[in-house]
């Protein structure tokens, strides 16, 4: 890896494991995050099969997982108070701000959010 970190939103590995998308040039040569909240999400869908268990779990041995800690709690509240924001999408905002790292997502409300680098993409 050559040091360049980025926080890849859950849509990213649900697209990434459908593939669909053009997401790999933005993550070849790049220390992905991923915070501990994508994990349950994608980990936790009551329909997923032990092929996607699979595929989530090796993508996740090459990525750096972020527990929630307190500033990025902090963060989170903050977020909530200004923005409409669910709360896990405000805790992967906050993962991203508080690491001061871009967030890598397919989700345009995250654009709304200024204190938040993000990269936006399109399927």
């Amino acid at each position: 890896m050559n040091g360049t970190k980025v926080l890849a939103d859950t849509n990213v590995f649900i697209n990434l494991s459908e593939g669909k998308g053009n997401i790999q040039p933005h993550l070849i040569d790049k220390d992905v995050c991923i915070s501990v909240i994508s994990e349950i999400e994608l980990l936790g869908w009551y329909k997923i099969s032990e092929l996607d268990i699979s595929f989530f779990k090796s993508i996740f041995e090459d990525c750096f997982m972020v527990d929630v800690e307190p500033g990025i709690k902090n963060i989170t509240i903050s977020l909530k108070q200004k923005h409409r924001i669910k709360l896990p999408d405000a805790i992967i905002a906050s993962t991203a701000i508080f690491l001061g790292i871009p967030l890598i997502t397919f989700d345009k409300g995250f654009a709304n959010i200024d204190e938040l680098d993000v990269i936006l993409l399109e399927l």
